[in-house]
């Protein structure tokens, strides 16, 4: 395991069954130290289709963290500081859609916010006040690019919709799931949120290739989701992830910059004269150069 910082271009999160990415030579392990704790896991540096490429699994490797129990801030943190300029977060989700098809990906382009404010959802405070936009939560560029790789590896991909982000760990109740439906949204998940946020507000772009396992409980003609019926479809699914993300570094510009930097500017609204110099220090990775 290197002590030195490496660097990469790109990050992918594992979301459930994804708890490796194959392929990855010249592989780095960095375990870090953050301002938040440490990361769900080793992150794991190689190199994927001659791009430095990140890997960190976001419940852990064996699936140890529950949803609330993720420290997102340590892994994006984290993913900053190694120069990440594009997240690619992969998700296994539930279909509010009938042609939403369990097998099928989906590479949404908004969210919903179902969580209950347990999960930090910022960095900022401690005498700094910073307000970033978020109306569209996810990278259109890395997202479009996501939906190419699908169609080049022959994997049926849905482009856009609306990701519920829901509390968990429990599934959803029926009523609750015809009210998504009502909404008009997609896809049901339970990282989301504060993953996006976190990574908008580091300045990474951010796109998310979710994976339909079951169609949640609204489906009158199918089994309702239980853990053991979303197991039996993950495997193929991450195997089918992995080849679309595989693609996408072999296609991406080696000059490839994320769309969120710069997002922090305008959006600091304390005065600099009165951040404190401890806060000004922890936070010296996100808001250098970013103070007017």
């Amino acid at each position: 395991m290197t002590s030195e910082r490496p660097t990469a271009q790109l990050a992918v999160i594992g979301g459930s069954g994804f708890y490796r990415m194959p392929g990855l030579s010249e592989i780095e392990r960095w375990k870090p130290t953050t301002p938040f704790g440490d990361t769900s896991d080793e992150i794991v540096i190689g190199v994927l289709h001659g791009r430095r490429v990140a890997f960190l699994p976001r419940h852990g490797v064996g699936h140890r963290l529950m949803p609330h129990e993720i420290p997102v801030r340590a892994n994006i943190w984290a993913l900053k500081a190694l120069e990440v300029q594009g997240i690619l977060a992969v998700s296994a989700v539930g279909s509010l859609r009938q042609e939403i098809v369990p097998g099928h990906m989906v590479v949404p382009d908004q969210i919903i916010d179902r969580t209950r404010g347990g999960r930090p959802t910022t960095f900022f405070g401690d005498g700094i006040v910073v307000h970033v936009g978020f109306a569209d939560p996810f990278c259109a560029d890395l997202s479009h690019r996501l939906v190419e790789s699908a169609g080049r590896v022959g994997q049926t991909v849905h482009s856009g919709g609306a990701y519920v982000a829901m509390e968990g760990p429990l599934f959803s109740t029926r009523a609750e799931s015809h009210l998504y439906r009502s909404w008009d949204a997609s896809i049901i998940g339970m990282t989301a949120v504060p993953e996006a946020k976190l990574a908008r507000e580091a300045e990474i772009a951010y796109a998310m290739l979710a994976t339909a396992t079951d169609y949640d409980v609204w489906h009158e003609s199918e089994a309702d989701v239980t853990a053991a019926a979303v197991a039996e479809i993950v495997a193929q699914n991450v195997q089918s992830a992995q080849r679309i993300i595989a693609d996408l570094s072999q296609h991406l510009p080696d000059d490839w910059r994320s769309t969120a930097d710069g997002a922090l500017f305008g959006a600091i609204m304390t005065d600099p004269s009165r951040i404190p110099e401890e806060t000004l220090e922890r936070y010296a990775l996100l808001i250098e150069g970013r103070l007017t």
